[in-house]
């Protein structure tokens, strides 16, 4: 496969997108090609609120364009599994604007 600098490195990777719309979306990178596109399975939406804890909404399998991805990250899996996300309170993301 072909593509976006430095995702050969995270296939088979647990990885974080955050969209242009401001969803941030977690699963294992299975593909992308040339235009970014990417291929995430094992995948769920993490949905930020100031008054409750994170919601997670399962996904499953799921390609996310490659113009409409914003950020690409490698998540530490260890720490992110030490997190309380039902304790956590944030702003939900905001979109992109160009």
């Amino acid at each position: 496969m072909s593509g976006g600098p430095g995702l050969e490195s995270l296939v088979d990777q647990t990885i974080s997108v955050i969209t242009n719309d401001g969803r941030n979306i977690v699963g294992i990178l299975k593909g992308f090609d040339q235009a970014t596109n990417i291929i995430l399975d094992e995948s769920h939406e993490r949905v930020y609120s100031t008054k409750e804890g994170v919601q997670q909404l399962v996904l499953g399998l799921y390609i996310i364009r490659g113009d409409n991805i914003s950020i690409v990250g490698e998540l530490d899996e260890e720490l992110d599994a030490n997190l309380d996300l039902s304790k956590l309170r944030a702003h939900p993301l905001k979109p992109v604007v160009h």
